[in-house]
Formats: C-alpha cells, structure tokens, sequence
C-alpha cells in the first residue's frame, strides 16, 4: 500500500486520497495557444525521477498538499 504523508494528519494509505496531478503550471488561461495547450496536456516527459503533485486528503483533513513522488519506485515524501 502506497502510504502518503499527510501534514496534518500524518501518513495515511492512499485510499484516503484523491490524486489531483502533477503540480506543474498551467498555460497561461487568458491566451491560450493551441500548440502550448498541446504540449502540456499531451507532450510532457515522463523521466524516471522525482515529481512534485498536488494529492487531496477526502477522508481526513480534506485540505490540499503537494509531496513528491519518486516515478519508478513510488515512494513518496514531503514536498518543502
């Protein structure tokens, strides 16, 4: 079971949890170019490293928080 550190309520399973994605930003929403819009819901890499996501904890605190998770081996830590 995939344990996430929650920072209010500690690590809980990850049945908890919705996941939200990857914690990126976004395109610029007032213009938005096709070809940008393209590449960042279509075209991103998926490197075998360590991501930054937003997870939502729906059974506990419901607060929204980032950690980071490794790609290959899912372990996961508290983002600083």
């Amino acid at each position: 079971m995939l344990l996430v550190p929650c920072p209010w309520c500690g690590p809980r399973g990850s049945a908890e949890f919705r996941f939200v994605g990857d914690a990126s930003s976004r395109p610029d929403a007032s213009a938005p170019k096709p070809d940008e819009w393209r590449a960042y819901l279509y075209a991103q890499a998926n490197e075998a490293d360590w991501t930054t996501e937003t997870w939502y904890h729906r059974a506990g605190c419901r607060r929204y928080f980032k950690v980071e998770r490794h790609r290959v081996s899912n372990e996961v830590r508290s983002a600083p």
